[in-house]
């Protein structure tokens, strides 16, 4: 399921610079002027590397390298701010990748700069990217428009870092100057694209500047994964999408559930590796008469305790074929006073860009 073969740099690492670098006869500082070419001032052409010779140049587009950035198909604006772009791949393929501007509460960061003052120019000063890792998704998650596509293909490397790239040159953002956030929770599982998720990880940190405890990463439950991310030495916070109770209701709602139960599931969790002042992330999404009730809470808040966590709770965000319903908001709160009163910290996820079909759970690479 990987993307077909093409001679872009974007998504190589320093290594792999100094290997082309190398094999053009240059000295090997000219790897780390495409690196910064590449990355830090998103480039589109090689041509466009004003550092490189124009021998060098010529010689890196007269080969077939390109930089590989996606391109916007399509691009939706919310009422709120928020903006779905469709990306599109060499291969004809796409994904959707979200903008959220003044960030996505109860994400990623401590809520220190809420409110914080502008930067002049863009009209924001904060803000998060919501990134797909597959064409698609395998999971099957029955409340998930992403779901109805199925799975083409993973993304590789290059596709990944591309969709940030893209979205902050569009937005003329600066993860350097302005609070950037990212989640993995976009199109697919990441942990079914384990190596080149992590990989991308890496690029963005060391080529874009984004920290990594700016970034947080939404498993459904793969449950292998889980300690392969926590012996990583540079990884984003994880999330963990629990949605469920138990196991009977999680396996009709979420049948990876069959595989890797909730037993497996909590006991990863409770061995992951938190850093200092970390918390895992559990999300819980609401489906009115299905998992939203008192009872539900409680079962949830014992399933979790003795873990350093928070709840992230999202009342469904609605779409065509979708055979649940968004629950009232008084349910949400009671159900979030419940986890408060155990000891819980809680937070009710405010909807993005649901007008676009921006929001948790609804992209689908909606063209209209």
């Amino acid at each position: 399921m990987n993307s077909i073969p093409q001679n872009n740099l974007l998504g190589l690492d320093i290594k792999g610079l100094t290997e082309i670098v190398q094999d053009a006869g240059e000295p090997e500082f000219r790897a780390r002027q495409l690196f910064e070419a590449i990355y830090r001032q998103r480039v589109e052409f090689p041509a466009e590397i004003s550092t490189l010779p124009q021998n060098f140049r010529r010689s890196l587009s007269d080969q077939g390298y390109s930089i590989g950035l996606p391109r916007i198909d399509k691009r939706f604006v919310s009422a709120d701010g928020t903006v779905r772009y469709l990306m599109a791949f060499g291969d004809g393929e796409s994904v959707e990748t979200v903008w959220m501007p003044e960030g996505d509460d109860g994400e990623t960061g401590d809520g220190s700069d809420a409110g914080g003052e502008e930067e002049k120019g863009h009209g924001w000063s904060r803000a998060t990217i919501c990134v797909s890792s597959q064409v698609g998704c395998a999971v099957n998650c029955q409340f998930c428009l992403t779901a109805l596509l199925g799975v083409k293909r993973n993304l590789s490397v290059g596709e990944i870092v591309g969709q940030v790239s893209r979205v902050l040159k569009d937005q003329d953002g600066d993860p350097g100057r302005d609070r950037i956030n990212l989640v993995f929770m976009g199109m697919g599982e990441p942990f079914l694209n384990y190596e080149n998720f992590i990989k991308a990880v890496r690029l963005l940190v060391e080529g874009l500047g984004i920290a990594e405890s700016r970034m947080t990463v939404s498993t459904a439950g793969i449950v292998p994964r889980i300690p392969d991310l926590g012996r990583e030495t540079v990884r984003p916070k994880l999330a963990i999408s629990l949605n469920a109770p138990s196991d009977e209701l999680r396996s009709q709602i979420m049948p990876l559930n069959r595989k890797w139960n909730l037993e497996l599931l909590m006991a990863a969790a409770r061995d992951f590796p938190l850093r200092t002042r970390e918390r895992l992330t559990f999300e819980y999404v609401l489906l009115e008469g299905v998992n939203d009730d008192q009872d539900s809470a409680r079962e949830v808040a014992e399933l979790i305790r003795g873990i350093r966590a928070k709840v992230n709770l999202i009342a469904l965000n609605p779409g065509p074929d979708i055979a649940f319903r968004t629950p009232d908001p008084q349910r949400v709160l009671l159900f979030q006073k419940v986890l408060v009163s155990s000891g819980i910290p809680t937070f009710i996820r405010r909807p993005r860009g649901r007008d676009i079909y921006a929001a948790c759970g609804q992209l689908k690479r909606t063209v209209a």
